[in-house]
């Protein structure tokens, strides 16, 4: 089993900054492929970023790519989200995910096993 615990959300002005992080407790994520996913209020839960756990190869929505950034930290058995440029259509609750099937596409909700509780972003115009 792995806990994972996201934070880091908050109300930020557009074209601002935040850094989500994702703790995860009970196993070591470092040979896990990591995701971030989002949704929006009324939508379904889309795939924002992924990181893969053999040479931290990242991979990006289109909505996102140039603005976020994601990374692990290994030894603190946690991965980021740096967000900036930061636009209004990003507002939703995010969610860090585990996938423990190296071969499943990252990009695929359903393909994760283990997911975080949420934390909200908000941006104003």
């Amino acid at each position: 089993q792995v806990q994972l615990e996201d934070s880091g959300g908050g109300l930020v002005q557009a074209g601002g900054s935040l850094r989500l992080s994702c703790a995860a407790s009970g196993r070591t994520i470092s040979y896990y492929n990591m995701g971030w996913f989002r949704q929006a209020p009324g939508k379904e839960r889309e795939f924002v970023a992924a990181i893969s756990w053999i040479g931290s190869r990242t991979y990006y929505a289109d909505s996102v790519k140039g603005r976020f950034t994601i990374s692990r930290d290994s030894a603190r058995n946690t991965v980021y989200l740096q967000m900036d440029s930061l636009k209004p259509e990003d507002t939703a609750v995010y969610y860090c995910a585990v996938i423990t099937n190296p071969i499943q596409a990252m990009s695929r909700a359903d393909n994760y096993d283990y997911w975080g509780q949420g934390t909200q972003v908000t941006v104003s115009s």
